[in-house]
């Protein structure tokens, strides 16, 4: 029985990794360029047309919304670099001259023909072509082969649409939240005790660093944005984008409010030279209320990041008893800190600027507001797409598309 349960375990998280964005896209691109290979073998006049699937493996590459804007131009840098990559094979074959050659024609080429981000795919398109290319082949060989190619890639991009990349997306988001909750924790650890100006200073710089982890989230934010458009998979591409974009919005403002937090604390350090940071009943108290937001904070990315709504209404649940909790205990802070004031007259701007920034993380978490910015962002994409599209926009008011949209947001008619 062990043995069964074993091996059923093994094969769930066998399929569970063939689901994975990364081998779909691998199985798709191995797909393509077996396929192209394939058809080319019958219709092209040489032995090996390896020109094809090289040709779909370059196009497959794109994502569903990258093919419809991007693609031509990404079939037209294949295209010219295959051409020049023809012309040197007749001409003079590959020698290291000739390939310097090769690449400052690719290149003007591609400034040519205006493929704009894909001049660089102009040269490598000629230098890979060029690699498998001898004199003895013809002309008309390597252009059949590269219209396949890009026939095959195109057609495996619309009957085979790309991975969706929304739940990577998700795991950078509550990997930040996680990150920014521990340097929070952090902190709090050490508000009550007396440490060095240096040690709050390197809190500052760990804060600091956090804008490279927001960089990292926002490129694979973009790549699951551009992976829900237009892709026949998703129902609900527009609000996976706004709602994880304006997850990701929240969740910087409070990286960057932390990082001012941080300032204070060091700043504070510096002040009180070898004084604790904070008295010890102010210290506790501090180091409570950054416990409770760093906890709402990771409950916040993973609302934002829920797909299924029972799951999205608990964890809804979840972070408003967590900020209603933070919000108490920030105001037995703000009584303390005014004690406190009496007693440390010359540094009564940091101990309010310590405030306020606590209670500007709590405001940028509050779930109402969470919803006011969905219903900003909503309309303002949904104004932005009935002025460039307004055919397309009276189709979908025609059909109830928006209306389900905000049904399903759980906005309804009441929130409008």
């Amino acid at each position: 029985m062990h043995d069964v349960q074993k091996h059923v375990s093994g094969l769930r998280r066998l399929v569970k990794r063939g689901r994975e964005p990364v081998v779909v896209q691998t199985l798709r691109s191995a797909t393509a360029a077996t396929i192209a290979y394939v058809i080319a073998l019958r219709l092209s006049p040489e032995p090996a047309p390896l020109t094809a699937p090289l040709t779909a493996l370059l196009v497959v590459q794109v994502t569903f919304y990258a093919t419809l804007t991007n693609g031509i131009r990404r079939v037209n840098s294949v295209v010219a670099g295959v051409l020049v990559a023809i012309a040197f094979s007749v001409l003079v074959g590959l020698t290291w001259w000739s390939l310097a050659l090769l690449i400052v024609a690719a290149l003007g080429v591609g400034h040519l023909v205006r493929v704009d981000e894909y001049v660089a795919e102009v040269a490598i398109s000629a230098m890979l072509v060029l690699g498998v290319t001898t004199v003895g082949f013809t002309a008309w060989a390597r252009i059949v082969e590269t219209l396949i190619g890009a026939v095959v890639g195109t057609a495996c991009n619309l009957l085979l649409p790309p991975p969706v990349w929304v739940d990577k997306a998700g795991e950078s988001i509550e990997d930040l939240a996680r990150r920014v909750r521990q340097l929070m924790l952090r902190m709090g650890e050490e508000a009550a005790g007396r440490i060095p100006w240096e040690l709050a200073a390197e809190r500052l710089h760990e804060a600091r660093r956090l804008d490279q982890h927001i960089a990292q989230v926002d490129a694979s934010l973009r790549q699951a944005e551009d992976s829900l458009r237009l892709n026949p998979r998703v129902r609900e591409g527009l609000l996976h984008r706004v709602v994880l974009r304006t997850g990701l919005d929240t969740l910087e403002i409070c990286t960057v409010v932390l990082r001012v937090l941080a300032r204070s604390f060091t700043d504070l350090a510096k002040a009180r030279a070898s004084r604790e940071l904070f008295p010890p009943r102010v210290g506790a108290v501090v180091e409570e209320l950054l416990s409770e937001i760093a906890d709402a904070i990771v409950s916040f990315a993973v609302l934002v990041t829920t797909h299924l709504s029972e799951n999205a209404e608990s964890a809804e649940a979840r972070l408003t008893a967590e900020l209603h909790t933070a919000a108490a205990t920030r105001d037995r802070l703000a009584e303390l800190l005014r004690e406190e004031v009496g007693e440390d007259w010359e540094n009564w701007q940091l101990l309010g600027a310590v405030l306020t920034e606590v209670n500007r993380m709590i405001a940028e978490l509050d779930t109402e507001h969470r919803t006011s910015r969905l219903l900003e962002e909503l309309d303002r994409v949904s104004r932005e797409q009935r002025e460039k599209l307004p055919r397309m926009t009276r189709l979908r008011d025609r059909l109830g598309v928006q209306e389900e949209l905000w049904n399903r947001a759980g906005f309804g008619e009441r929130s409008r």
